[in-house]
C-alpha cells in the first residue's frame, strides 16, 4: 500500500504506473517547465525532477511507497544530481564540458498523430534563433574600437555598499548593466546598428522533421549544428522530441497494434464478418466460423497488420483484438421460447439440493453501498493496520 502520493501526484500518474508512463510524465513537464522556456518555473521543475528521479529507481520507488518523502531522506537516498543533469541524462544533452565547447541545445516537442508514425510524414517546423550578425561578424560593432567601460572599469562587475543597520555594511556584486559584463563596449557611434552590439540577431528557421515508419513515442530527432549560434561557441543542435497523441481505436504496445472490438452474443456463438479500417486506409475484413466460440475478454491477432518495424517497414508486428461480447438485456426473450433456446445450449450443471438448504432472493446490488462500504474498508485499514492474513498485491 501507498502511504504517500505526492511525487506521484507532482508527475500527475497513479502509484500503479509503469516505468514507461514515468517517462513519459517526465518527459512532457520537464519540457513544460525548462528553466529556459519557463524563467519562473524553476522550483517547480527541482520538484519533478526530484520526483523523478526517486521514481525511475526501483529500490527508492520501493522506500518510498513504503515510508514516503522521510523515509528516502533517513535511508540516506535521497536526490544527488541537479535537476539539470538529469535533464540533460534524459534528453541526451552533453555534460558541463560539452556546454562550455557548444552552444546550448535546443528542445522542442512535437505532437504527431498514430497514422503519421504509421505511414511516415515530412513536418515543417519555423523556429526563431540566434545567428551571428553578418553585418558586424558577430562583432557587436566597428572593429578596432572597443573601449574600457568606464561604469566597471573593466571588470564586468559593479560592487555596491549599503548600510543595513547601527554600524553595518553589505556589499552587493552585481553584473554591469552597461557592458553587460563584458568589461568592453562600443561607443553609441561604433555600435553596430543591426544588432545593436548583442553580436547575434534573430532569424527565422525552416526545419523539415521527417518522421520515419514506426519511430516511437517520446523519440529524438537531432538537427547538429542548428541551435543558436554565439561568438567563440559551436553551435548546439535542435532537438524534436515526438509526442505521440492518443487514437481513438488503436493504441500501440510496442511493434503491435491493440484494439477492442464489441461484438453481439449471436455473433460470440454464430461466427460473424467485421471490417476494420487501418490506419492507412485499408479496410480488412475479419471473421469467426460457425461454432467457434469467442469469449468475453478472447484476444485474437492479425499478422503483419501493426506497427511497422523502424528502419524496417517492409516488416510489421500484430494487430491484437480484444472482444467484448455484448450480452442481450433483460426481458429479451419471451419466457416461453426459453427452453427453446436452452435445448439449442451445452447442459446446465445439475445442483444438489437438500431440504436443510436455506433459498434466497437474487436482487441487483446497490453500487452507492458497495462504494461506501469500500471506503469504509480502506479508512479502517489505514487507521488500524493490515486485518492479518497475506497481503497480495492486484495490478
Amino acid at each position: 500500500m501507498v502511504h504517500e502520493t505526492g511525487y506521484y501526484d507532482l508527475l500527475g500518474v497513479s502509484p500503479k504506473c509503469s516505468q514507461e508512463e514515468l517517462k513519459k510524465a517526465y518527459r512532457k513537464l520537464a519540457l513544460k517547465y525548462h528553466p529556459d522556456k519557463n524563467p519562473n518555473e524553476g522550483e517547480k521543475f527541482k520538484l519533478i525532477s526530484q520526483a523523478y528521479e526517486v521514481l525511475s529507481n526501483p529500490e527508492k520507488r520501493e522506500l518510498y511507497d513504503q515510508g514516503g518523502e522521510q523515509a528516502i531522506k533517513e535511508g540516506g537516498m535521497s536526490g544527488g544530481s541537479s535537476p539539470m543533469d538529469l535533464f540533460n541524462m534524459f534528453f541526451g544533452g552533453g555534460g558541463r564540458m560539452q556546454r562550455e565547447r557548444r552552444g546550448k541545445n535546443i528542445i522542442h516537442q512535437l505532437s504527431v498523430t498514430l497514422e503519421e508514425i504509421y505511414k511516415g510524414n515530412t513536418r515543417k517546423l519555423a523556429l526563431q534563433k540566434n545567428v551571428i550578425c553578418d553585418r558586424c561578424d558577430g562583432y557587436g560593432g566597428k572593429k578596432g574600437t572597443l573601449e574600457k567601460c568606464s561604469g566597471c572599469k573593466g571588470r564586468g562587475v559593479q560592487v555596491k555598499v549599503q548600510q543595513i543597520g547601527p554600524g553595518m555594511i553589505q556589499q552587493i556584486q552585481s553584473m554591469c548593466a552597461d557592458c553587460q559584463g563584458q568589461g568592453e563596449k562600443f561607443s553609441s557611434k561604433d555600435v553596430c546598428k543591426n544588432c545593436n552590439g548583442r553580436k547575434v540577431e534573430r532569424k527565422k528557421k525552416i526545419l523539415e522533421v521527417h518522421i520515419d515508419k514506426g519511430m516511437k513515442d517520446g523519440q529524438r530527432i537531432a538537427f547538429n549544428g542548428e541551435g543558436d549560434q554565439e561568438p567563440g561557441l559551436e553551435p548546439g543542435d535542435v532537438i524534436i522530441v515526438l509526442d505521440q497523441k492518443d487514437h481513438p481505436v488503436f493504441q500501440r504496445k510496442d511493434d503491435d497494434l491493440v484494439m477492442t472490438m464489441n461484438i453481439k452474443l449471436a455473433d460470440a456463438l454464430c461466427g460473424f464478418k467485421k471490417t476494420i479500417c487501418t490506419l492507412d486506409d485499408r479496410m480488412l475484413i475479419i471473421s469467426s466460423q460457425p461454432g467457434e466460440v469467442i469469449k468475453h475478454n478472447d484476444i485474437k491477432c492479425v499478422q503483419n497488420e501493426g506497427m511497422p518495424i523502424y528502419r524496417d517497414p517492409y516488416e510489421r508486428g500484430q494487430l491484437l483484438i480484444c472482444f467484448e461480447v455484448e450480452f442481450p438485456e433483460k426481458g429479451w426473450l419471451p419466457e416461453h421460447l426459453m427452453y427453446q433456446l436452452e435445448r439449442l445450449l451445452p447442459p446446465r450443471e445439475d445442483v444438489m439440493i437438500t431440504d436443510d438448504m436455506e433459498e434466497v432472493q437474487l436482487c441487483e446490488a446497490d453500487k452507492q453501498s458497495q462504494e461506501r462500504s469500500h471506503s469504509r474498508e480502506a479508512y479502517e485499514e489505514d487507521e488500524e493496520g493490515p486485518r492479518g492474513g497475506v497481503q497480495c498485491q492486484t495490478q
